[in-house]
């Protein structure tokens, strides 16, 4: 993996917990090698975790519609930043130059995106692996959710284990690399998609 996707919030969140795990996933990131590719704001734990990276030396490339910059939350400081035309363009670059997910602690949009790359791989559009930063348990919720659907018959266990999860930066880097991509293809042959 030499870029990964990190999806986070244009919010601190209340504690200083979670800026301090996105410094620290900055540091992972640089010390392996690897790209950051994020939403291009700097407000928030994106601020965070991009200027972190750079300032380790590390290369962020922040990708931004255009409402956004005109509302002066791009990221002026980095190594790229792409100007798109709207949300749809925007996750759509980030997701083809990225090579992994993650999600830090974030809002609704965190929770979508999170969703759509977690979707993707269901269906087998891509084959990256996708996992949650889960700092003070912040996902434990939204996993013991996953497992209610997958007990429910919505969800097939193989497609639950697509999300990978770690309080730990580098125990989640460590989980990601790891990563063997779920078989859709038996799985799509029974399905009317």
């Amino acid at each position: 993996m030499s870029a990964l996707c990190v999806y986070c919030g244009s919010s601190p969140g209340i504690s200083p917990i979670y800026a301090e795990a996105a410094r620290q996933l900055a540091a992972e990131l640089v010390a392996r090698g690897h790209e950051l590719v994020y939403g291009g704001g700097n407000v928030g734990l994106m601020g965070v975790i991009a200027d972190e990276v750079m300032r380790l030396g590390g290369r962020v490339t922040g990708v931004i519609p255009q409402a956004l910059m005109d509302k002066e939350v791009g990221h002026r400081g980095l190594t790229q930043l792409h100007v798109v035309a709207n949300m749809h363009e925007r996750k759509a670059m980030m997701a083809e130059l990225a090579q992994g997910f993650i999600a830090m602690p974030g809002g609704i949009g965190t929770l979508e995106e999170l969703f759509e790359v977690m979707t993707w791989s269901q269906l087998g559009f891509h084959h990256k692996p996708v996992g949650v930063l889960n700092i003070q348990g912040f996902y434990d919720g939204l996993i013991q959710f996953l497992q209610h659907t997958t007990e429910q018959g919505f969800l097939r266990p193989t497609h639950q284990a697509i999300l990978q999860a770690s309080a730990n930066p580098a125990q989640l880097l460590d989980l990601l690399a790891a990563y063997h991509p779920v078989d859709t293809h038996k799985w799509l042959q029974q399905c009317d998609l």
